[in-house]
């Protein structure tokens, strides 16, 4: 990286990544008057642009579209004097103060960092699953289980994940079909054993999704079906289900900080209990990144005000 001055761009804070922990952090910090600065990378927005219906972010009676929802919180943001940059971090240096960062474009630097990367679900890859993404195909049993009231729905994945989905979503479904390529489960004895006690559950091993199916109507798409191939005849079957629910897993998106930051055996950042503080002063963590358990628009929000007070605090003592 360059340590020429003259072609450092510096910010006194920057948020790396968005969604509801980053933008939350940019409004908190911008009220501070720290005049934050967000690189929104790859997806701006986060993992709700992919959601269409939001029901359970307080504050919003009737429910929002999930990417209106990252764009009112953008705006509000905006309105204090955070900077949106719509552009990817490739590299950074934490080793020494100010922080520098690297965009395809820039080199850059700051007195704190936000770090809001968030985590990405992983998911099937087929062309047909992104297709009806939000239309009847989801990665988030508890945001989206509501919409399936009575209805039939399949559930991708063999381990705890999808147990603990399957288990949920019967509170909605009328039958849950649990779909996974192998005959044996990863998922701990304890959560399979109480998928198989649930009379709504049904098991399909040894099968995995070829195609979903669906139809368009006046502009609405609408899943009606999934295709499986068995993986030890390669024999195909359709199914008439309602919803598919991707149970795989999520991988944080922290590549970028591997060697640098601590991180768990998945990959999540790793936080002083109580705050969202790294093991290198200054920089701080928020939202998906380091939450593997709640996950939720909520919960990544709260964090990311967390960070902005635990930045702004920390900047304080520096100065």
């Amino acid at each position: 990286m360059s340590d020429s001055k003259n072609n450092i761009i510096h910010h006194h804070i920057a948020i790396i990544g968005s969604g509801p922990a980053g933008f939350t952090a940019a409004l908190y910090t911008a009220r501070a008057n720290l005049k934050p600065v967000l690189f929104e990378g790859l997806q701006p927005g986060g993992q709700l642009t992919i959601t269409t219906e939001v029901e359970n972010y307080p504050g919003f009676e009737n429910g929002i579209q999930g990417p209106e929802l990252m764009d009112v919180m953008r705006k509000q943001a905006e309105r204090f004097g955070a900077k949106s940059i719509f552009q990817e971090i490739i590299e950074v240096d934490f080793s020494k103060r100010p922080f520098i960062f690297k965009t395809y474009d820039n080199v850059h630097s700051a007195d704190a960092v936000i770090i809001a990367t968030g985590a990405s679900a992983k998911l099937l890859g087929i062309e047909s699953e992104s297709k009806y993404m939000g239309f009847g195909v989801s990665a988030c049993a508890t945001c989206d289980g509501f919409f399936f009231k009575g209805l039939k729905i399949m559930v991708v994945g063999g381990g705890d994940t999808a147990m603990e989905e399957a288990n949920y979503l019967t509170k909605f479904a009328s039958e849950v079909l649990v779909v996974h390529r192998r005959h044996e489960f990863r998922a701990s004895k304890i959560m399979t054993e109480r998928a198989h006690r649930n009379p709504k559950i049904k098991f399909l091993t040894n099968k995995v999704v070829k195609e979903v199916i669906g139809k368009e109507e006046e502009n609405r798409k609408t899943m009606t079906g999934v295709i499986l191939q068995d993986t030890m005849d390669n024999t195909t079957q359709k199914y008439d289900v309602d919803g598919l629910f991707i149970a795989i897993g999520h991988k944080p998106n922290t590549d970028l900080f591997k060697g640098i930051l601590d991180m768990d055996e998945t990959g999540y950042l790793k936080v002083k209990k109580g705050s969202t503080c790294t093991k290198i002063p200054g920089v701080f963590a928020a939202g998906d990144v380091t939450d593997k358990v709640y996950r939720q628009a909520i919960t990544a929000a709260g964090s990311g005000c967390m960070a902005a007070i635990d930045a702004e605090r920390w900047l304080e003592l520096q100065d």
